[in-house]
């Protein structure tokens, strides 16, 4: 079974959080899905039990989620939806309003919620009015909760100089072979949850060695050992697949118990990064 966390926001100034909402644990992730694979894949998670999609605008796919959300006739407030801002609209106040709003449409929701900023702005002097945008996205009911994505430390420390309230989630790449323990914490003493992306690598470590000797002594797959690594991590973990085996087989892997073998994770660790990481980033 999916485990759900609490999220909320911290207040920049006494701590204090301002409200706090449940998410699920577990998700399915929709990048580089086009409309009918994204909806099909939507369907069958949902039927498996899944109940957090995430997407973002530049998947170019928010249409299809929101379809797919409508056509499973559950029950809107039992299904987690998360999408992102883009970041070249990232550039200010009033863009940040405006694409949530095109993203809600496109959805064809009310709501989503949760709304992050797909990776730290590129113009530094526009990282405050965002996040401003942001916050008034909670305010006006745009968005449940809002927060960050492919944010480094850094970039984090810096939304103390800015914020009002802090992100609940810090969306980044993480799995095995980037275990990122650093900037895990650096979320966690933020406020905010970390939420896993990719944990297989973006498939390009399913036939490492290391995960396979694991794989064999669990009786699991390559791919639901390093999943079930995220998530013991205690990370929000959303894998993206769109063929339906995986999909079950993805959320099968939160059966599997790899406590024994803690020393052999940490040993695959070798800071791979799969692809983009604007976590280093000024």
């Amino acid at each position: 079974m999916v485990d759900h966390v609490t999220i909320g926001h911290r207040d920049n100034k006494n701590g204090s959080k301002h409200f706090e909402i449940v998410m699920p644990r577990f998700g399915l992730g929709v990048w580089q899905m086009d409309k009918e694979a994204c909806k099909s894949s939507i369907r069958h998670a949902l039927n498996q039990g899944y109940r957090l999609i995430d997407t973002a605008t530049a998947y170019g796919n928010e249409e299809a989620v929101g379809e797919a959300i409508r056509d499973s006739n559950i029950p809107r407030n039992e299904i987690f939806v998360v999408t992102k801002l883009r970041r070249v609209h990232a550039t200010g106040y009033d863009e940040t309003l405006q694409r949530c709003r095109e993203s809600l449409a496109r959805l064809n929701l009310d709501y989503v919620d949760l709304y992050l900023v797909h990776a730290p702005p590129e113009d530094i002097s526009a990282r405050g009015e965002v996040w401003r945008a942001m916050e008034e996205c909670v305010k006006i009911g745009l968005t449940r909760s809002i927060g960050v994505s492919n944010y480094g430390k850094f970039h984090l420390e810096a939304m103390r100089d800015y914020a009002t309230i802090l992100p609940a989630v810090n969306q980044i790449e993480i799995y095995p072979w980037l275990q990122r323990p650093e900037l895990r914490k650096a979320t966690i003493d933020i406020g905010a949850i970390p939420m896993g992306y990719s944990p297989l690598a973006r498939g390009q470590k399913v036939n490492d060695s290391g995960i396979l000797k694991i794989a064999e002594s669990v009786g699991c797959t390559s791919a639901q050992a390093a999943i079930k690594w995220v998530y013991d991590t205690g990370s929000i973990t959303i894998p993206k697949s769109s063929n339906h085996g995986r999909i079950t087989e993805n959320l099968e892997s939160l059966n599997f118990d790899i406590s024994d073998f803690n020393d052999d994770f940490s040993s695959l660790e070798e800071s791979y990064v799969s692809g983009w990481d604007p976590t280093t980033e000024p």
